[in-house]
């Protein structure tokens, strides 16, 4: 039961509040504790952002829970004591895998740095394409279309089958967009190089400051470090673009946490692409010890 307030007190709709008017200071301080509609949906904004970070913590949760049973060198404890039995293997190159715990692409990732050679810009188009038109890139689109939905994000979009559609397209643009202008456009414009070359060797500590790093240093064409302008450039970018098919919530303040969002995950994903490698070993060596005792 909601009360107006007018220049001569209170003035309710209920009988009960008319015939009790010494209660006007109480059911004032009610009605002042009313949220307002504007406080709903900030309520609901931080709700989108907080299922957002949920979302980005469940990328690299696998990778850093892998990484507490390395030991101080970037190794597990059985891989040191065979390190002996598998130094042959050691000048094999690893080519790093497709996809990342099982779904996420991961066709940005070469393998360890020995000595830089610089790609062609049809190669880092194809890495784009690659990353844009994957299973795991229609996954991803459908899982933050989910959270968008159930945070009622935009709100114009609606509910029901129809609005999932709508926010299943829009996030699967946000992905093809960033993809293309971080792996593609820019890289080819500013001659930097988009790929991530994992470190998979020293402390856990050195590897993950080196995949968070590699968010704002990246290598040019030419050889050498340069800040990532294709990583910073490209999302603002494609946040600016995203504008034209998200009709709510155009401020400078959403654009702003929506290119943090996307900083995070990409963050998260170099993250997980640099533990990958030690999460499937062990995962295998799992696998292979049943088979091993029977």
């Amino acid at each position: 039961m909601i009360a107006i307030r007018s220049s001569g007190g209170v003035v309710s709709p209920s009988t009960d509040i008319a015939q009790h008017p010494t209660n006007e200071g109480k059911w004032g301080l009610i009605c002042e504790s009313v949220p307002s509609l504007s406080s709903w949906s900030s309520v609901r904004s931080s709700m989108s952002h907080w299922l957002s970070a949920l979302l980005v913590a469940t990328l690299f949760w696998p990778a850093v829970a892998v990484s507490q049973n390395l030991d101080p060198n970037g190794t597990t404890p059985s891989e040191s004591t065979k390190s002996a039995e598998t130094s042959p293997s050691a000048d094999v190159v690893e080519q790093p895998s497709k996809h990342v715990l099982w779904v996420i692409p991961n066709f940005r990732t070469s393998p360890p740095l020995e000595k830089y050679s610089p790609i062609r810009p049809k190669e880092k188009f194809e890495i784009a394409a690659e990353d844009s038109f994957d299973r795991g890139t229609f996954a991803l689109a459908a899982a933050f279309a989910g959270e968008a939905q159930m945070t009622n994000a935009t709100k114009s979009f609606g509910q029901g089958v129809e609005g999932y559609s709508r926010y299943l397209g829009t996030a699967y643009a946000d992905f093809v967009i960033g993809n293309f202008m971080t792996e593609g456009i820019y890289p080819t414009i500013l001659h930097q190089d988009p790929r991530y070359f994992p470190k998979l060797s020293g402390s856990r500590r050195s590897r993950l400051a080196y995949a968070i790093g590699q968010i704002f240093w990246t290598h040019k064409d030419s050889g050498g470090m340069q800040f990532n302008f294709s990583e910073w450039l490209g999302n603002s970018t494609g946040v600016a673009i995203s504008e034209a098919y998200y009709p709510d919530n155009r401020t400078a303040g959403n654009a702003i946490s929506k290119l943090g969002t996307q900083i995070a995950v990409d963050m998260a994903a170099n993250i997980v692409k640099e533990f990958w490698p030690d999460i499937e070993r062990k995962l295998s060596r799992k696998h292979k010890a049943p088979i091993a005792d029977r």
